[in-house]
C-alpha cells in the first residue's frame, strides 16, 4: 500500500504540480504587489482616486464594493498575460521547434502535358485530358 503511495507521489506530474502550485501563488503575490504599489497609484494619478476600493454604489442601504471585483479583475488579467507571455507562449515556440508538425503530402501535383495541378488521385488532367499515371 504504501509503495503504490510512494510511486504516486513520486510521479513526474504531482512534483510538477506541487512546483507550480508554489511558484503560482509566490508569482500571483508579485502580481497583487505590482497592482497595490504600482498600478493603483498610477490610476491615483490619473483618476484622483487611490486604487477602485474606493468605488461603491449604494443600493437600498446595501453596498455594492465593484471597486474591489475591478482590482482583482486587473490582476487576474496582470497574472494571465504574464502567464501566457512568459511561459505559455516560448514553451509552444520550443515545442514547435524540436518536435515540428509531419509535413502533408501534396494534394495536386502539375500535369506532364500542360503543367495545370492536378489532384494527385486524378487519371486524367481536367483540362487537357492527357492519361496522367
Amino acid at each position: 500500500m504504501l509503495k503504490g503511495f510512494r510511486d504516486f507521489i513520486l510521479r513526474g506530474n504531482v512534483v510538477d504540480l506541487a512546483v507550480a502550485v508554489v511558484i503560482g501563488a509566490a508569482f500571483t503575490a508579485i502580481v497583487n504587489s505590482l497592482v497595490k504599489d504600482i498600478i493603483n497609484p498610477l490610476i491615483a494619478a490619473i483618476f484622483k482616486k487611490p486604487d477602485f476600493s474606493a468605488l461603491v454604489f449604494q443600493l437600498n442601504g446595501g453596498k455594492i464594493t465593484y471597486g474591489n471585483f475591478l482590482n482583482s479583475l486587473i490582476s487576474f488579467l496582470l497574472i494571465a498575460a504574464s502567464v501566457y507571455f512568459l511561459f505559455v507562449l516560448p514553451v509552444n515556440k520550443l515545442l514547435a521547434r524540436f518536435f515540428p508538425a509531419p509535413a502533408e503530402p501534396p494534394k495536386t501535383h502539375p500535369c506532364p502535358q500542360c503543367l495545370s495541378d492536378i489532384p494527385v488521385e486524378a487519371k486524367r488532367c481536367a483540362h487537357c485530358t492527357q492519361l496522367v499515371a
